[in-house]
C-alpha cells in the first residue's frame, strides 16, 4: 500500500502525504452487486486513521481536523469504508479518495464572513418599526390635561 497524498488547498498549501503505516485496512464481505461472488470475497474495504498520532498533520490542522470530524470519529479514529464495486482494489482506491476529500475538508480553516452594510430597504423597515413601537408607548400615556 502506498502513501496516501492530499492535494493541496486552504490549510495545506503543499498537500499532506499521509504515510501508509499510520492506515489500517479492514476487508469484510460486502452487502452490494457480486452474483456468485459476493458471498467469497471480501470486497468491502474500511480504511482508518488515528488523527491524533499521525504524522501527516500539524498542530493547527490537527486540532481544526479534530473539531470539524468531530462527529464522525471514534475517539480519534477516522473512518471510512467502501463497497459500491464489485473488486476490492477498486473499492480501496475509493475508501482512499474518500478519506483523502475528508482530510483535505476538515484541514481547510472556516470561511470568514465579512460584515455587509444593510440594505436601503432593511434600514427603511427598521426605522418604520421603531417609529410604530414608539407610537404604542405613546398611546399609552396619561391623558394629558389640554
Amino acid at each position: 500500500m502506498d502513501d496516501l497524498l492530499v492535494t493541496p488547498g486552504p490549510g495545506a498549501p503543499h498537500g499532506l502525504r499521509v504515510p501508509a503505516a499510520e492506515l489500517t485496512e479492514q476487508f469484510s464481505r460486502s452487502s452490494g452487486p457480486g452474483g456468485q461472488g459476493v458471498n467469497t470475497a471480501d470486497s468491502r474495504v474500511q480504511l482508518g486513521l488515528d488523527l491524533a498520532t499521525t504524522t501527516a498533520l500539524d498542530d493547527d490542522q490537527r486540532a481544526r481536523t479534530l473539531d470539524h470530524l468531530a462527529p464522525r470519529l471514534a475517539g480519534t479514529v477516522l473512518t471510512v469504508s467502501a463497497e459500491e464495486h464489485r473488486s476490492q482494489r477498486r473499492n480501496r482506491v475509493a475508501a482512499r479518495e474518500r478519506l483523502a476529500g475528508l482530510l483535505r475538508e476538515a484541514v481547510a480553516p472556516p470561511a470568514v464572513r465579512r460584515p455587509t452594510r444593510r440594505t436601503r430597504g432593511a434600514q427603511r423597515r427598521r426605522l418604520e418599526s421603531k417609529r410604530q413601537r414608539a407610537q404604542t408607548k405613546q398611546n399609552r400615556r396619561r391623558p394629558g390635561i389640554d
